[in-house]
This record gives C-alpha cells, structure tokens and sequence, in this order.
C-alpha cells in the first residue's frame, strides 16, 4: 500500500513500478516484433533477389504483384526470370522461413521441459528419428500414401527417438540435465547407424536421394508442398503460446509446477509429442538441419528476458531469419553450386555451442 499510497504535496501515482515494468516489457517486445517483421521482409527479399542469376529487387517485388494481381504492373522481365524468382526462389525462401521458424519453437520449448539450455531437437535425437523414417519411405516403403507419406514416417520417426530419449533416461535414471543431453546424443547415434543401414541395403541407385536429408537443404522446395509445414507450424506454435504459462511454470522446476496444478510427467509426454510432429515435418520437406533450436532462444532470451510468452514468438521470428541467411550463404559461397544448408548450420552452431560450453565453464 506504501507504493502506491501518495505523499501530503505529492501528486498520486497509481502506477506501481510492477505494472511500469509490464509496460516497459511490453513496448519493448512489440519495438522487437516490429523490428523483426521489418528484418525478415528484407531478408526475403534479399534472399529471392541473390543467386547464380543475380535478380534487381524492384524486379523481385514486381513479379510478386503481378502474380498476387494479374495485370497490375506492365512486364518488362523475361519469362525465365519470372520462373526463376516465382518457381524457384520464393518456394525456397518461404520453407526456409517456416523451417526456421519451427524449430525454434521446438528448441525453446525443449529447453523449458527438461530445464535444459542445451536441448535441441538435433542433440535430442528427434531429428535423427525423423530422418530415419524419411529413409524407410524413400527406399523401403515408397510414396504409397502420396506426398503426405514422408511427413508421415517422419513424424513417426521422430516421435519413436523421443520415446526412446524418454525410456533411456527413465531407465538410467539420468534425469539431470546434462545426462538428458547425453541419452539424446546416445538415441541419435543409434538411429542415425539404423539409418545408415537402410541406406546400406537400399537401392544403391536411389541412394543419392537421401543425401539432402542427411546434410540438409532447401532445393526441393515447391509451392504445393508448403501447406504442410505451413499448417503444421501453425498449429504446433499456437499449441505451445496457449501453454506459455506452464512452459514457464515448468522452467523452475517439477515441484513448482507440481503445485500450481500442472502434471507434469503427462505435460512434458505431450509437448515432446507436438515437438516431434513439428520437427518430423520440417525435417520431411528440408532434410537434417541443426543447432537452430539451440541458438534462437538463447540469443532472444538476452533480448526478451524469460517470459515465454514473448520467446515464443521471437523465437520464431527469429529463426526464420536466421535461416533464410544461412540459405543466402549456402547459395552464394560455392555459386553456382549450392553447399548444404546443413553445413552452413552446424557449423555457426558447433562455435556457438563451444562458445555457450566456454561461458558455462567461466561461470
């Protein structure tokens, strides 16, 4: 009450220095958002305009009027630039975006689960899971249920490594979260020599096609095959930002969120499952594509502080930033080869994951 109560001679302040600290939090969060839509506008942008073909970004932003209205603008391009900028760069850029986006809301909230700075769907063996059945459906089982049947086994993929991450941990009693870590790692090594068998059987003239799934890229990319990991993060992200209460709940530990009513055994079984849905589709339409979920959330929690409900949603714009440029460097390193975007990744990531392992020490 002494807070809020005024002084004789003083004007009355009935703004408590809790809620100017809200406001302040949220103004600078929507500053951010405004700042990142702003940032991922040109990086798009950008991205469809650089490559083997350089392209003016006046043209760039031309064909897209045209081909969101027809007729609107005169054509003053060829009709193979236009096929290069609509058929083949927007389709890329645009997964690249969704990719990113969506494995850093799987890496956030993987870290907030296990309480774990280090959880990524790579080190937890989930992508390693979805690669495996992305694997088993290019040449085992083949396309029988149509496009939606790689995202299919990949999600069945990646939801077994996380049950398997799970049983090791319960089994070994590795609960803390250095040792999850490691139970992940563990998982991701034996899927990835499970899958390196099916590619040892396979058809060894197929076998090149599952080359982008272990190094990652964006090549592929086609307008029609979009709505999947359109929807899926659509779903995936509104599912965790509903939870963002329990997500930060669960950050300070079992006990806590024990008492505020969450269970969380059943809680922390389901976020697994929806991470898996989202990773094992991504990985389905992009391939094997690391360190994203660990580097996102790291860098905007310096920016947004812990609260959830804003790393959510920075968290994915921010990925999809970060991934769009490091499809930028991938294009344009090697041009007119593309380098896989794996390797853009891992490598940005294994420096940022020596250097998060340095900071730790230090402190």
């Amino acid at each position: 009450m002494s807070s809020i109560t005024p002084r004789a001679g003083e004007k009355s302040n009935w703004i408590t220095p809790s809620l100017w600290k809200v406001f302040f939090q949220e103004r600078k969060f929507a500053f951010l958002i405004i700042s990142g839509l702003c940032g991922l506008l040109f990086s798009i942008s950008l991205a469809v305009s650089v490559g083997a073909i350089p392209v003016p970004q006046q043209t760039v932003w031309s064909i897209l009027i045209n081909k969101l209205s027809p007729g609107t603008l005169e054509q003053s391009w060829s009709v193979g630039r236009e096929a290069i900028v609509w058929d083949i760069r927007f389709p890329r850029v645009i997964l690249a975006g969704l990719v990113g986006a969506g494995l850093a809301l799987v890496g956030a909230t993987l870290q907030a689960v296990t309480r774990n700075p280090l959880a990524d769907p790579h080190l937890l063996g989930i992508s390693s899971g979805a690669a495996f059945g992305a694997i088993l459906a290019l040449l085992h089982t083949g396309i029988f249920l149509g496009l939606i049947t790689v995202p299919l086994f990949a999600f069945v993929g990646a939801l077994g490594a996380s049950a398997l991450v799970l049983l090791v941990s319960r089994m070994t009693s590795a609960t803390s979260a250095d040792r999850l870590i490691l139970a992940g790692v563990a998982v991701s090594f034996v899927v990835m020599a499970g899958a390196n068998i099916l590619i040892f059987i396979g058809d060894p003239k197929s076998t090149h096609t599952v080359v982008f799934w272990m190094l990652g890229g964006l090549g592929l990319a086609q307008w029609s095959q979009l709505l999947y990991p359109l929807v899926i993060l659509i779903i995936g992200g509104l599912y965790f930002w509903l939870k963002s209460t329990e997500l930060n709940a669960m950050t300070v530990g079992d006990e806590t969120a024990s008492t505020l009513g969450i269970p969380v055994a059943r809680f922390r079984l389901t976020i697994f499952v929806v991470g898996a849905l989202v990773t094992g589709v991504m990985v389905a339409f992009s391939g094997m594509i690391g360190f994203v979920g660990l580097m996102v959330p790291h860098i905007l929690r310096r920016f947004v502080g812990g609260n959830y409900r804003y790393v959510l949603p920075g968290s994915a714009l921010v990925g999809a930033i970060f991934l769009i440029w490091a499809d930028i460097i991938a294009r344009t390193i090697m041009a007119p080869e593309d380098m896989p975007i794996g390797i853009i990744t891992g490598l940005i990531g294994g420096l940022f994951f020596i250097w998060l392992l340095g900071r730790g020490q230090r402190g």
